[in-house]
């Protein structure tokens, strides 16, 4: 998997963007999960999938935009007879880079719920689906797809291709570090995990979901400055109240972050000029600031408001 920038953040936003009104719980990872995640993580996105699978408009909506290998992942999942769209309350993909590879990225999924485990097993006895077994983990395949997956316990199953499973589970055990090693990850986790909907990216995530946040202004001298000292960033999105996106940019320093907020004020102001007035108006209701070395910036809108500007070309552009 080559195409960071067009699979995870693409599908944060159409994630993001499409839950029901009324999520309010907070998705967060339990140590098992958080364990079966590799420490060179590039991009984390974490979202409450029980809210997610009671509102038929997001589901449809979400069908339309989600990324093919994302879109793989999760049809493999509903299709593999494990219940998932019953049972589970919280679904993570993380992107981390192959061990094996310096530069290939794989992803892996994650699922957390109160899964009916003895049913499943007894099942895959019935059916002769015979597991590999590395060292104490017992990996499934699903069906014909190609897919994997092994349960850590009752409430954590793990999924993904063979070989993805395989590296979260040496990470789980201990053979490679997890992400639990990585503290700068897990310090930015603690900042957004109360959520319902949060996503991490480390230092390349970054630089690809700026660049494409910034379009043609990404191809100015400054971009190539402020680029390589982008650190990391986190956003997250609320629904309680409307709809509120909160993303911080952490750079080097506070001049890197003010010349950053500076060219997306730019990116902003070009854009007012030529779009429609939804998205002129969306654009009114975005602030843009720098603070303490940090690039930050937060929209917030009505829910009806929202749910019209996600047809506009402002969005397409974003998630594109």
């Amino acid at each position: 998997m080559t195409s960071i920038k067009q699979n995870l953040f693409t599908a944060a936003v159409a994630i993001a963007t499409i839950m029901a009104p009324t999520f309010a719980s907070a998705a967060q990872l339990s140590s098992d999960a958080k364990s079966a995640i590799p420490k060179d993580i590039q991009q984390l996105i974490v979202v409450d999938y029980h809210a997610m699978q009671n509102s038929p408009a997001a589901m449809e909506l979400k069908d339309r935009i989600l990324p093919p290998e994302l879109k793989r992942l999760e049809t493999a999942l509903k299709s593999s007879g494990l219940k998932v769209d019953q049972d589970a309350d919280v679904l993570a993909f993380a992107a981390f880079r192959d061990s094996g590879s310096s530069q290939g990225t794989r992803i892996v999924g994650i699922a957390q719920g109160q899964f009916h485990t003895r049913e499943i097993m007894a099942n895959f006895t019935k059916n002769k689906t015979k597991p590999y077994v590395l060292r104490n983990n017992s990996i499934y395949p699903m069906g014909s797809n190609g897919m994997s997956v092994v349960f850590l316990n009752q409430t954590t199953m793990v999924f993904g291709d063979k070989d993805s499973v395989k590296e979260a589970m040496d990470a789980r055990d201990g053979i490679v570090p997890d992400f639990l090693t990585n503290g700068d990850m897990v310090n930015e986790m603690g900042v957004v995990d109360s959520k319902a909907v949060w996503s991490l990216l480390d230092a390349k995530g970054t630089q690809t979901m700026m660049k494409g946040v910034l379009g043609d202004a990404a191809q100015l001298a400054d971009y190539d400055t402020v680029k390589n000292r982008m650190k990391s960033s986190r956003y997250t999105m609320d629904f309680q109240n409307g709809v509120k996106f909160d993303m911080a940019v952490v750079m080097s320093d506070t001049i890197t972050a003010a010349t950053a907020a500076t060219l997306l004020k730019g990116v902003s102001i070009m854009r007012k000029t030529s779009g429609s007035p939804l998205e002129k108006s969306a654009l009114e209701q975005t602030t843009i600031d720098s603070n303490s070395g940090t690039l930050t910036v937060a929209y917030s809108s009505s829910d009806s408001q929202f749910a019209s500007l996600l047809t506009s070309p402002l969005f397409q552009s974003v998630v594109k």
